[in-house]
């Protein structure tokens, strides 16, 4: 929260819209492993078979160039915040 500048609430009111439009994802194991971190893969393939087009992380060490293979952009949480940040301006 301190680092993202919100409230609890604030933070609530983040999670409970992002609650409201998620949509679930079945998972296939066809392709791993593609990471050096068994934990990493379960968010990779989500994110491929969610069909995102960013994927937010602070552990961009080791998806970023996996996430890349599947033309995935990612980015740190606080690039991210100041992305969104820029775009409401």
């Amino acid at each position: 929260m301190k680092a993202a500048g919100l409230t609890l609430e604030e933070v609530n009111d983040v999670l409970d819209s992002l609650a409201a439009v998620v949509e679930p994802i079945r998972l296939r194991f066809l392709w791993r492993p593609q990471l050096r971190d068994p934990a990493d893969e379960m968010v990779l393939e989500a994110a491929v078979n969610g069909r995102v087009d960013r994927l937010v992380t602070y552990d961009l060490k080791h998806l970023a160039e996996a996430a890349g293979r599947f033309g995935i952009r990612t980015q740190s949480p606080p690039q991210m915040w100041e992305e969104l940040k820029r775009e409401k301006e």
